[in-house]
C-alpha cells in the first residue's frame, strides 16, 4: 500500500468506468437492438446473443474469461485483474443500466455504434485493461504460429463477418464491417490523441542550417547519424559524408517542418514514419495510462 500511487489509480478507475459506460451505450443504444455486430470477442458475443438468444451480459463475461487467464501469463496479473473487473462491470452495466435505443437508421447505427464502442475500448486501454481480449488471443496464438498479431486479428474478424453474411445477410455484414472500422479508428484516436508522434528523417547537403532551425525555431530535439550520400547510377564511385538528421514531432507539426526544410533545400530527401509510443528526451508528452 505504501507504493500505491493514488492519483494514477483514480485516473485509471475513471478511464475504465467511462469506458464501460460508453461500451454499454454502444451495445444497448445502437448495436444490439438493430442486430449489428462488431469485430473481436465483442463481435463473437453479439453473434452468440443474436443466434441463440443468450443474455449478452453473461456471454461477454464468459467469452472473455479464457482471454483474461491468458492475459495473466502473456501480460501480467495486474492487467488480468483489472480486465476482469472491467468486464464484470460491463456485464453489470448491460444488465442494470437502462440505455435507450437511439436510432434504427442503419448508417447511423453502424457509424456511431462503432464510434462509442471505440471510445469505450480506448478509454479502458488507457486505464490499463482491455474490454475486448482479442489482442491477448492474437498475442498468445502468434507465439505458436508464423502469423503476425495483425494477421491473426484480421483472420478472426473475417470469420466473424462471414458468419454474419451467411446468417444475417450481406448488408448486415457490410454495415458491421463499417462499425468495426469506425470503432478501430476511434480507438486509435482515443489512445494516441492529437499528440500522435511522427518520426522524420532528413538527408540534405544543407543539414547544418536544418539542424539549427529544428533546435532553435521548432524547439525539437534531434539525433544525428553519420552517413554517406552519392552512389548514383552514372557516378557510383562519387560519394561524400553527410549528417542524417532524425527528429520526432507531433503530426500537427509535420507540414510546418516539411515547409521549413523545403525552403532551405528543395532537393532534401525527407521521409516520415508513425511512432506508436514515445517518451523521454525533450518530448513534452502527456502521460499514457
Amino acid at each position: 500500500m505504501k507504493n500505491l500511487n493514488i492519483p494514477h489509480w483514480l485516473k485509471d478507475t475513471v478511464y475504465v468506468l467511462l469506458g464501460v459506460l460508453c461500451s454499454g451505450f454502444a451495445l444497448e443504444g445502437f448495436l444490439i437492438p438493430n442486430g449489428f455486430f462488431d469485430g473481436g470477442i465483442t463481435g463473437i458475443s453479439l453473434e452468440i446473443h443474436e443466434f441463440y438468444g443468450l443474455n449478452i451480459a453473461y456471454v461477454i463475461v464468459i467469452a472473455n474469461i479464457p482471454l483474461i487467464i491468458m492475459g495473466a501469463f502473456q501480460v501480467d496479473k495486474v492487467f488480468a485483474f483489472k480486465t476482469l473487473a472491467a468486464v464484470l462491470a460491463l456485464g453489470l452495466c448491460l444488465s442494470f443500466v437502462p440505455y435507450p435505443q437511439i436510432t434504427s437508421d442503419k448508417l447511423l447505427v453502424s457509424i456511431f455504434g462503432g464510434v462509442f464502442m471505440g471510445i469505450g475500448v480506448g478509454l479502458s486501454i488507457r486505464g490499463g485493461c482491455a474490454l475486448d481480449g482479442i489482442e491477448v488471443l492474437a498475442l498468445y496464438t502468434g507465439k505458436r504460429i508464423s502469423f503476425t498479431i495483425s494477421e491473426i486479428i484480421l483472420g478472426i474478424n473475417i470469420i466473424i463477418f462471414l458468419i454474419a453474411a451467411i446468417f444475417k445477410g450481406l448488408p448486415t455484414a457490410l454495415y458491421s464491417i463499417l462499425t468495426y472500422y469506425a470503432a478501430s479508428r476511434t480507438l486509435n484516436f482515443v489512445i494516441e490523441g492529437v499528440e500522435e508522434y511522427t518520426g522524420v528523417t532528413i538527408i540534405s547537403g544543407e543539414n547544418a542550417i536544418i539542424k539549427e532551425k529544428l533546435v532553435n525555431e521548432l524547439n525539437r530535439g534531434i539525433t544525428v547519424y553519420k552517413g554517406e550520400r552519392g552512389y548514383l547510377k552514372n557516378s557510383f564511385d562519387i560519394h561524400h559524408p553527410v549528417d542524417i538528421v532524425f527528429t520526432v514531432v507531433t503530426r500537427l507539426e509535420v507540414r510546418r517542418l516539411r515547409n521549413m526544410v523545403h525552403e532551405i533545400d528543395p532537393k532534401a530527401f525527407v521521409f516520415t514514419n508513425t511512432i506508436k509510443e514515445a517518451a523521454g528526451g525533450v518530448l513534452k508528452k502527456r502521460a499514457r495510462h
